[in-house]
């Protein structure tokens, strides 16, 4: 398993989404997020075929952190039940995902 993923939500609006943002990154459960403005969605809520325009927030993190991430949102989020979904980095800058276990550590340490 990686030690870090990228994890998708939705938020309803930019106001929304800059919250969860803030809770992530406060709570040290996110070194970066970043927040697309507009993303259509289509989808089946309640047997009922709908589309939303939302917020994609992109959420940098470590693996350990997911079921903790999770959390967060559902606590913070205004949806019933909010998109959270991990995908794994397979691969990238070295200095990046260092720099990113140390913005997510336990202690919080930051460089």
């Amino acid at each position: 398993m990686s030690d870090y993923v990228c994890i998708l939500v939705t938020a309803s609006s930019p106001d929304e989404a800059r919250n969860l943002a803030r809770a992530l990154l406060e709570a040290r459960l996110a070194g970066c997020v970043k927040i697309i403005s507009s993303v259509e969605s289509h989808y089946w809520w309640q047997g009922v075929l709908e589309h939303a325009t939302e917020c994609q927030l992109v959420i940098k993190s470590r693996a350990a952190l997911v079921r903790d991430v999770i959390a967060c949102v559902k606590a913070n989020h205004t949806y019933t039940v909010p998109e959270v979904i991990a995908l794994p980095v397979i691969d990238g800058n070295p200095d990046y995902l260092d720099w990113l276990g140390k913005e997510t550590a336990p202690s919080g340490a930051a460089e």
